[in-house]
């Protein structure tokens, strides 16, 4: 169970709805209920949809920060549906998209087909769990670590894949937001949850790419001082929490 937990890391620290927030509760609670009864089979199927956000989130950082290179990555995708997710307000959209397709706009942040085609091939072990074919998929614990640990593994691949995206991302943020009299919030504290972390859908994983984020790139701005200020604000607030 404790290595299973490891991938709230990768879950985003907070939602810009309540209800989307209850939905990862409901299915971190789904989770753990078949796990303390045995019910492995229906523990995976819990656990997947919950990796299967996490891929979403992912997406949606790259739909946020690179949206020319998103809208080019839907070729073959018809028009309703292509103005469905250039218009989604929220990364859940992405269910409206077969689940082994959504994942070639990992290719985006380097993700070749072969590795792409790995995680296709648990959406089709998911698939495989979910349908009434007599089998039980995770009858033991065992089994069901198997599958946690591959998750994690692969999870933490395409997070790693995902840093220039929350580099390029949080340098936009910290240009955009150094100012507190132009910025949305005075607090610094809230223009970092507000603005960065709530709609990037930001995770542990993510804020610590931040926090070892070269600041001293940004030198060469007129505003560097203030910059460095706001950086100096994201360590203060969430490095103790990477400790």
């Amino acid at each position: 169970m404790e290595e299973a937990a490891e991938l709230s890391n990768y879950l985003p620290l907070s939602f810009k709805t309540e209800s989307e927030q209850k939905y990862i509760t409901f299915l971190w609670e789904a989770f753990e209920t078949n796990h303390t009864h045995g019910k492995y089979h229906f523990a995976f199927l819990a656990y997947h949809m919950l990796t299967m956000s996490c891929v979403y989130f992912n997406i949606w950082q790259i739909k946020q920060t690179k949206p020319a290179d998103f809208e080019k990555a839907m070729v073959g995708f018809n028009k309703d549906l292509e103005k469905e997710l250039l218009e989604a307000s929220s990364p859940f959209t992405f269910w409206r998209v077969n689940e082994s397709s959504v994942l070639r706009f990992l290719k985006l942040i380097g993700c070749d087909n072969a590795k792409i085609g790995t995680y296709a091939a648990l959406v089709k072990e998911r698939n495989n769990t979910a349908h009434p074919n007599g089998n039980i998929f995770c009858s033991e614990q065992s089994s069901l670590d198997l599958k946690i640990r591959e998750i994690i593994r692969v999870v933490d691949e395409i997070q790693n894949h995902s840093k220039p995206i929350i580099e390029r991302c949080y340098k936009r943020f910290l240009i955009e937001s150094y100012d507190p009299e132009e910025r949305e919030y005075d607090n610094t504290e809230d223009q970092i949850r507000e603005i960065l972390i709530h709609p990037n859908y930001f995770s542990q994983k993510d804020i610590e790419f931040c926090l070892d984020f070269d600041v001293s790139s940004l030198s060469g701005h007129d505003n560097f001082e203030l910059i460095k200020d706001l950086h100096g604000s994201l360590i203060s607030n969430y490095k103790n929490e990477n400790e």
